[in-house]
């Protein structure tokens, strides 16, 4: 009886041991993301400054009858100018420029956007919410102290005073921030967005899907159907199963070296990310695929031999087809773990300070992972609240990208 009550107590003690290690990694993971979350929210909002417009012609150089091109390539830094001085009265040149300061220093670019799409306001004056600037914005979200001394900060006293007196007058207002989700790299973080570098992961992906799905279904089917044991394809599965444990930067070191070092091939542009991203996914959708023929019945294979289906007929008409839901879950999560990688991208240049959106695989771009990093270097307060964001979408991504492998997995898999 001793020894299977001693039994019984070590069995509770293995069972509670489990679920204090499940229960911390719990705990961990959610404070992970407390932390992400609470630090990254301040990115969806920015904050505005309310300010009358008047679209004065004396300082425009286009009209109403203007094209939008002449408008685009317009100067509207003398209306911002004066939009300043009609707001804030008395400022001596410099106090003007203490509160100029506080606005974005995209402020023109705005009264341009603005203007592209409402030509009838030419001469007439209008209330805009204009785009304060990143060192004020983090003051009005309380994520830079206000009572440190005026030396350490980067808004100074005066400017606090106006913050506070346009407070009163309640024209600091916040909005939904819509460039976080439309621009690309920015110097400025209240104009810094991340669609550049979604656009950059995404042809990235492409380039790496087109390329490692099909030679690894190919290689996976040779493999598995038509080659017999013997030493030179046990040699080839052991250096798979090798390369699928290699570093990611031990890829880009091949990417660099191969596909820019030997082709030639441009630096910076997503088909070189995406050919090197392939180089590291191939192995893990030739193993995924070769275990999903595996799986299959031999019983479909000799039924379809039976039946006069050559050996490619049976193959192709029936294995691949029967397999298909298990390499496409594998194929999933092998670009999932593509998307989180920095590494490869590092080495073939796809992390440098990009501002256009890539129309393409051979524009230059940066990737997802590449922004955060970007981001995270970045000197200015406001980017810490865009790496926390850029790293919740990038969460996004990737819980999206492996719960679609779940799911085709249960939907679709035909278990014998």
């Amino acid at each position: 009886m001793t020894s299977i009550k001693k039994r019984l107590q070590a069995e509770r003690r293995f069972k509670f041991y489990g679920q204090l290690g499940v229960f911390l990694s719990l705990l961990f993971v959610t404070l992970l993301m407390l932390k992400i979350f609470t630090t990254g929210s301040g990115a969806f909002f920015r904050t505005t400054i309310e300010a009358d417009v008047f679209f004065d012609p004396a300082y425009m150089s286009v009209d109403q009858n203007s094209t939008k091109k002449e408008i685009s390539r317009a100067s509207f830094e003398a209306l911002a100018d004066s939009v300043v001085s009609s707001n804030f009265k008395n400022l001596d040149d410099a106090n003007f420029i203490k509160v100029r300061e506080m606005f974005t220093r995209r402020f023109d670019y705005q009264l341009r956007d603005h203007f592209l799409n409402n030509k009838d306001d030419f001469n007439k004056t209008i209330t805009l919410d204009i785009t304060a600037s990143s060192d004020l914005d983090q003051i009005v979200k309380g994520n830079y102290p206000r009572n440190v001394p005026e030396a350490q900060r980067k808004i100074n006293d005066y400017q606090l005073s106006v913050l506070d007196e346009l407070t009163d007058q309640d024209r600091i207002g916040s909005t939904f921030n819509f460039w976080f989700f439309t621009n690309g790299d920015s110097r400025d973080p209240e104009t810094a967005g991340i669609w550049g570098a979604i656009m950059g992961s995404f042809y990235a992906l492409m380039v790496c899907l087109a390329f490692a799905f099909p030679i690894g279904l190919f290689a996976s089917v040779y493999l598995e159907e038509y080659t017999k044991p013997g030493r030179i394809t046990d040699l080839i599965e052991v250096n798979i199963n090798n390369l699928a444990a290699v570093p990611s930067i031990v890829f880009g070191l091949l990417g660099l070296g191969m596909l820019i070092g030997v082709f030639n091939m441009p630096f910076q542009v997503p088909l070189v990310g995406g050919l090197t991203l392939g180089f590291m996914t191939l192995p893990t959708i030739i193993i995924a695929c070769r275990s999903s023929l595996r799986a299959v019945p031999p019983s479909i294979r000799h039924g379809a031999l039976a039946l006069g289906a050559t050996k490619t007929q049976a193959t192709f008409h029936h294995v691949v087809p029967l397999a298909l839901p298990g390499t496409l879950t594998g194929t999933i999560i092998g670009m999932a773990q593509a998307l989180g990688e920095t590494a490869p991208l590092l080495m073939v240049g796809m992390v440098a300070f990009v501002m256009e959106i890539p129309g393409g695989p051979l524009d230059p771009a940066t990737g997802l992972p590449s922004q955060i990093y970007l981001w995270s270097e970045s000197a200015e307060r406001g980017f810490i609240e865009k790496t926390s964001a850029g790293i919740m979408l990038l969460l996004l991504f990737l819980i999206v990208m492996n719960l679609t492998a779940v799911l085709i997995r249960r939907k679709v898999e035909v278990k014998w």
